[in-house]
């Protein structure tokens, strides 16, 4: 038992020494992107860590004439890692793929009118993210997310947190919890939240969060975590105990972090 579990030790080792970042390349990166500015210094060194062995996990490819560089690369995967810096890779397993598209990209979508008739219509999005399949990005939305802090917005911590979602089986608002964490309280804080942004929304008032949380539970959870990660301190005014649980889920206190 004991050799058994010193070999996964030791191949764990060897894959992070193998997956290692220079810092040359490290810091071109980390020093160009607004949300990881805040991070102390021993975050920064678990999140290079971690960006290394995303990069030699998963697989990016470039589509529409988009040449995906090693800069490029690493901004991609050290933003995905910031959600699972205090949770581990554990967290993205069960799919692969990203792809990239230079802008954003159309979709088919099915709709149901006022009358049940079922429409289609094509869509432009700059994120999504499939079930144990791709997680598809656009790198325009990135650049300008990347280069500086937009409050509220950032589409590669909302595509990451529906694969968090995800690891339950379909997205739902509802990602593993941990052991310390009652169901009870998660899903009555974040509903009652989702229930008074559809209430605001319905009769006209002002929201501080972006009305496209009210879509359904999954993408109410994708948003506040855009909220928690840019802009905290907009999500702990508004909706402080939805604050509180996200800060217990990713086991990260984001606003200390800004402040």
């Amino acid at each position: 038992m004991w050799c058994i579990s010193r070999y996964f030790q030791n191949k764990k080792l060897r894959q992070l020494r193998n997956s290692r970042i220079p810092y040359n390349e490290w810091h071109i990166v980390i020093n160009n992107i607004a949300l990881l500015n805040n991070l102390s210094s021993a975050e920064k060194v678990r999140l290079r860590q971690l960006t290394g062995l995303f990069l030699a996990r998963k697989t990016m490819i470039g589509v529409r004439g988009i040449e995906l560089t090693r800069v490029m690369q690493i901004s991609i995967a050290a933003q995905a890692c910031l959600l699972i810096l205090n949770l581990g890779m554990e967290a993205y397993n069960g799919w692969v793929e990203l792809v990239i598209y230079p802008g954003a990209f159309k979709v088919n979508r099915n709709f149901t009118d006022a009358n049940g008739l079922v429409h289609q219509e094509k869509q432009d999005l700059s994120g999504e993210s499939w079930e144990r399949g791709p997680l598809i990005l656009s790198w325009d939305s990135i650049e300008q997310e990347s280069r500086q802090l937009i409050p509220g917005h950032n589409v590669i911590i909302h595509e990451f947190a529906h694969k968090l979602d995800m690891l339950n089986g379909r997205a739902n608002g509802m990602p593993p919890l941990h052991p310390n964490m009652p169901i009870e309280i998660w899903t009555r804080t974040l509903s009652q939240a989702f229930e008074t942004l559809n209430k605001n929304l319905d009769h006209f008032h002002y929201s501080y969060i972006n009305p496209y949380a009210s879509t359904n539970p999954a993408e109410f959870f994708a948003v506040i975590s855009e909220y928690f990660f840019t802009a905290p301190n907009i999500l702990h005014k508004h909706c402080p105990q939805v604050y509180t649980q996200l800060k217990q889920y990713y086991r990260q206190d984001t606003l200390q972090r800004f402040s």
